[in-house]
């Protein structure tokens, strides 16, 4: 495997959304811009955080484009092309290349369940094949709890065998720092990056090539510190504020609190079929978030 090209402290980007259901992609690009000058190492844009499949492929063309435009550096974002339709998949991924982004954040086609493994490589396959010109790396995103399709360590291990370096690794959002680690096992450079910032100290001299997580987007600033120095102290705060969010809807929520701290309104908005974070959420969220930040985090 050839050395991942991205690692360490990588936010789940949110996407800002127009009243009338578009990308705003002014507000989006800003906010990656606010993100790199303050603490993240890189960006993953439209993921799960970021609404990727609540979009239609025309409008996350669009806000791909965007975040060129931007002129922000290209080597530090991955962006989400996984897609039900191959076709889709393929096209998000190529235009990813044309782009100039580091990477592509490949999830499974996740309408039909229990898909043989055979499916899964002929989908990579295509991925593979339509870039070959321009082979943008490829990271694989399991998240079976919400695909419903998972990425499994044997399979990892013939993705690696078959496709060599252009399978450059696996963002992993399950929860399981045992399938994290066993799948960071399947290969030399095979970068795998947990979704909790927890895992960062271990991440400086373990398994892990980092983290990509939701909450980066809040507390980016104290994840730098943990992953550079190993500050315990900083993550503690870290964690804490991913804690507001337990049992509760973590899109919806982060964006409320983005709208907070940044004193924008509009950045609370989801596409359907999520919804608002309620009143009663907001307010413990930026209550609790105001009470870390209040306390000196030396």
């Amino acid at each position: 495997m050839t050395e991942a090209r991205l690692s360490g402290v990588i936010a789940a980007i949110a996407t800002a959304v127009e009243d009338d259901g578009e990308p705003d992609c002014a507000r989006s690009t800003a906010f990656a811009k606010f993100l790199l000058d303050h603490g993240c190492d890189a960006l993953n844009v439209l993921g799960t955080t970021g609404e990727a499949t609540s979009f239609s492929t025309e409008q996350r063309r669009k806000l791909m484009t965007a975040y060129r435009q931007a002129g922000l550096p290209m080597e530090r974002l991955m962006v989400g092309t996984g897609a039900a339709a191959v076709r889709d998949a393929v096209e998000l991924t190529r235009h990813a290349a044309e782009l100039g982004f580091a990477a592509a954040l490949v999830l499974p086609p996740f309408y039909y369940k229990g898909i043989a493994d055979d499916g899964l490589v002929a989908y990579l396959e295509a991925l593979v094949a339509a870039t070959r010109h321009r082979p943008i790396p490829i990271y694989l995103y399991h998240f079976p709890a919400l695909s419903g399709v998972p990425w499994h360590v044997g399979l990892l291990g013939r993705i690696v065998s078959t496709f060599g370096s252009r399978i450059a690794g696996l963002k992993d959002s399950s929860g399981d720092l045992g399938f994290a680690r066993a799948a960071a096992a399947v290969a030399p450079g095979f970068a795998v990056f947990p979704s909790n910032e927890a895992a960062l100290l271990e991440a400086r001299n373990g398994p892990f090539a980092g983290c990509i997580s939701a909450t980066v987007n809040l507390n980016a600033d104290l994840c730098a510190r943990a992953y550079a120095s190993g500050d315990a102290v900083a993550l503690e705060a870290a964690v804490k504020i991913r804690k507001l969010f337990d049992g509760k809807p973590l899109v919806a929520g982060v964006k409320a609190l983005i709208a907070h701290i940044h004193a924008d309104a509009a950045w609370a908005r989801v596409m359907p079929p999520l919804t608002a974070f309620s009143a009663a959420d907001r307010a413990g969220a930026v209550a609790g978030y105001d009470a870390v930040r209040a306390r000196r985090v030396a």
